[in-house]
């Protein structure tokens, strides 16, 4: 596959209820120490690590995390079919480089490089 998905997230208005729920529900390993809270779930093969952690307007949200050598091109491609940019490839940091947009039926898809 070209183009993996490498990266899920899973915010809500209560991010350590929610990191509690999927741990119950999952038998996730989260881990979330760190400044911002955010919680990491360990990857399992033959699946994909992710993150569990609140929402910064308090609204719940779920996506995932494409990997692509440029971001740009990839986020001019998305919206030339007819899809709309929600973020300019953005460096996250300590992390990865990240861009988002929306298909043409809504869902927000993240485009990620360096992960």
């Amino acid at each position: 596959m070209e183009h993996p998905v490498v990266h899920f997230e899973i915010l809500g208005p209560d991010g350590p209820a929610l990191q509690q729920y999927y741990t119950e529900l999952f038998g996730w390993r989260i881990d979330a120490d760190n400044p911002a809270n955010y919680g990491m779930v360990t990857p399992v093969s033959p699946g994909i690590g992710g993150g569990v952690s609140p929402s910064q307007d308090g609204k719940p949200f779920l996506t995932f995390y494409v990997h692509t050598d440029d971001l740009q091109a990839s986020l001019d491609k998305a919206v030339s079919l007819g899809g709309t940019k929600v973020m300019d490839p953005t460096d996250i940091p300590g992390g990865p480089s990240i861009a988002m947009f929306t298909d043409p039926q809504g869902n927000t898809v993240g485009l990620v490089k360096g992960m």
